[in-house]
């Protein structure tokens, strides 16, 4: 471990990843590309120049640090002249380039697209296109050319607290603005003549119509596309979210674990090559270029690249049979990874396969040694389990911050489908490569549908063992980081036990509850009144301390599922009382809430400047309440019609009375 953490490279990482959060998120750095090349130039010419060895090392920090910095800025489109945005006008026409199939949602077909022309000007900048469903009789193609005329829009922003914000992930991958289109705006180019992306693409597709001349059913063919293409489009909904539930969403994201089972069948099958001369070389070199073979068959998706890159880096240490170099060549990966795509950084595949690794890597061999076992099977079991373990020990901190569930069974789906994994990978391969030139036999398709139809029945009765899955768990940020802090200390002390890793060990602890309690506090403490965004619907949250009793006008069953409400609750670690009906006021603190619904009743004695929040369209003159109530602030819910809405606003407007519209600017809150 000393080793490892003197490793340079680690060092620069943790530089690289600073530079990388400081810009994206604060954007400390608005000089011109020309200006930070230069600052780099000079930096590394002082690291290169000067003999004293801690200047040298402490001008390295820096030098890493701004080149986080400035791989940031160089991903980022906005910051360059020719970004589509910038040449838009309300006329503007664009010529799109289609990057990536998405996963449709209910109306629209959905993909990623590279925004080439706007009008007669070249640009650069991508966006998220939706396709009407009904629009066409085959949706679009990777590398497909549109001529597009269609108002570019703003991404949505989460109109309730807690909920998932899609504006600010679709951020991260360069997206800012989206457009909806329909049959009617737009005009069929042909293809780009070449592209990478655009050949695996039709590969794929190639692959695909020859499958489906088998007669699978719709979910093995799906996960076969999963598994194998790293296609999850057509999976449904409730078989993702019966991997979910089981612990097993890994089997069906081509990543690390399927790359490393790859791997590892490669190094077995061509360890014969080792007795050639240079033997070993010659078997590096096969088992990087079928993995890179494989990323083009899986579509060379980020996720896939990632895999890949980590795992031929992984090879190539492997080969020189030294300890710790699995470690420095993860490290050496990552380095590479976050200098040329520093936004993986913020991907939760990135984070979850770096971390897997690093927990199979650090944590399994003193997990190994606590059991020995006496026997070939109970050492194969065990060795698995570990492993296991050991992966979920590092992403678990991970895993209940971003999805708030724990699967208590992830350990016997994992023994129970791992083991055949590796054999159904190599089958499935199989499978493509006799489809793809027409031989083969209808009763192999069968027997490989039949194993993926298993594998999914299993899963599915896992997923049922409801007693077994740990939902609904909040981890905040701060916690998060506490727990891998302790958990990294910890396995420190494990590798080397003394009294002062003990005591840091221990102050670890110490940081955690500490962190609980400043949470805890904060909990208690904490009150506020929320009109919440649902469409049609009307949804008022009143929270004190660590209950929060809503009011809605829902029936029982929609209320019991509505996401933005676990969303909140989950969010807030906080318990929550349902209340079927929503009154005419309430009191929050020293404010008056007046609520006016459909029957348009506001005249009450005495009330002056209360907050009136406007439900259910009532017909009523606003300008007329506006003078007699003299109200602080008016808040339109969800659930009045948009064309009131827009008239009381405009009314609001002219009367200098504050409005809020819960469909523009999302949930009020009024808090202590």
């Amino acid at each position: 471990m000393k080793k490892i953490l003197g490793y340079l490279p680690l060092h620069f990482v943790i530089s690289i990843i600073l530079g990388i959060v400081l810009q994206f998120y604060i954007k400390i750095c608005h000089f011109s590309f020309t200006k930070i090349g230069v600052l780099l130039s000079v930096l590394l010419g002082f690291i290169l120049l000067l003999n004293n060895r801690i200047i040298r090392t402490v001008l390295a920090f820096v030098f890493f640090f701004f080149l986080g910095i400035f791989s940031v800025f160089v991903n980022n489109d906005l910051n360059y002249e020719n970004y589509y945005q910038k040449q838009l006008t309300s006329t503007s026409t664009a010529i799109l380039k289609i990057d990536k199939v998405l996963k449709s949602s209910l109306y629209h077909h959905k993909f990623e697209a590279e925004v080439l022309q706007i009008d007669s000007l070249k640009t650069r900048g991508r966006v998220l296109l939706n396709l009407s469903k009904d629009s066409v009789a085959k949706p679009f193609k990777v590398d497909e050319l549109l001529y597009v005329k269609s108002p570019f829009k703003a991404i949505n922003k989460p109109l309730n607290p807690h909920q998932f914000d899609y504006r600010f992930y679709l951020a991260k991958q360069g997206i800012h603005q989206q457009l909806f289109i329909s049959k009617n705006n737009f005009i069929r180019l042909g293809f780009k003549p070449f592209s990478l992306v655009g050949l695996s693409a039709k590969f794929r597709t190639k692959i695909q119509e020859s499958l489906q001349k088998y007669q699978f059913k719709n979910d093995e063919l799906a996960v076969i596309n999963a598994l194998l293409l790293g296609q999850r489009q057509e999976i449904s909904k409730e078989l993702l979210a019966n991997y979910s539930k089981a612990g097993a969403i890994h089997i069906l994201a081509v990543s690390g674990l399927h790359v490393g089972i790859i791997l590892l069948i490669l190094t077995w099958l061509l360890k014969p090559l080792e007795r050639l001369k240079k033997g070993k070389f010659i078997k590096i070199i096969c088992i990087v270029l079928f993995l890179w073979m494989f990323a083009f068959i899986a579509g060379l998706s980020a996720s896939v690249t990632r895999a890949v890159t980590m795992f031929t880096f992984l090879a190539i240490g492997m080969s020189f049979n030294q300890k710790n170099v699995s470690v420095f060549s993860l490290i050496s990966s990552m380095f590479l990874l976050l200098i040329f795509k520093p936004m993986f950084l913020f991907d939760v595949g990135f984070q979850m396969s770096y971390l897997a690794v690093f927990g199979i890597i650090l944590i399994q061999p003193k997990l190994y040694i606590i059991y020995k076992p006496r026997f070939i099977v109970d050492e194969k079991i065990w060795q698995l389990a570990s492993v296991s373990i050991a992966a979920q020990i590092g992403v678990l901190p991970l895993s209940l911050f971003y999805f708030h569930q724990f699967p208590g069974l992830f350990m016997l789906s994992n023994l129970i489908i791992i083991p055949f994994l590796g054999a159904i990978l190599v089958a499935g391969i199989l499978v493509i490569f006799l489809a793809l030139i027409g031989v083969l036999p209808q009763f192999l398709a069968n027997c490989y549908g039949y194993v993926i139809s298993v594998m999914n029945s299993f899963v599915s009765w896992i997923s049922h063992q409801e007693q077994f899955l740990f939902k609904e768990i909040s981890l905040s940020f701060f916690m998060m980081l506490a727990t891998y802090t302790a958990t990294f200390i910890g396995v420190l002390f494990l590798m080397k036990k003394s009294p002062k890793r003990l005591i840091y060990f221990l102050s670890s602890i110490l940081v955690i509850q500490s962190v609980f309690l400043v949470h805890k506090h904060q909990k208690k403490t904490k009150e506020e009144f929320i009109v919440f965004h649902k469409s049609r619907n009307s949804i008022l949250g009143n929270r004190v301390g660590e209950q929060v009793e809503i009011h809605h006008d829902l029936d029982s069953i929609n209320i019991q599922n509505l996401g933005l409400l676990s969303s909140y609750r989950i969010g807030e670690n906080i318990h929550q009382t349902l209340n079927n009906d929503v009154s005419n006021i309430y009191q929050f603190k020293n404010e008056i809430i007046l609520v006016v619904d459909s029957l348009g009743i506001y005249q009450l004695n005495d009330l002056k400047n209360p907050i009136v929040l406007l439900q259910q369209s009532p017909k009523i003159n606003l300008e007329r309440l506006i003078m007699q109530l003299k109200p602080k602030q008016i808040i339109a819910d969800g659930s009045n019609y948009k064309s009131y809405v827009k008239r009381w606003q405009q009314t609001a407007e002219n009367k200098k009375t504050p409005f809020h519209d819960t469909a523009k600017k999302g949930a009020y809150i009024l808090s202590n």
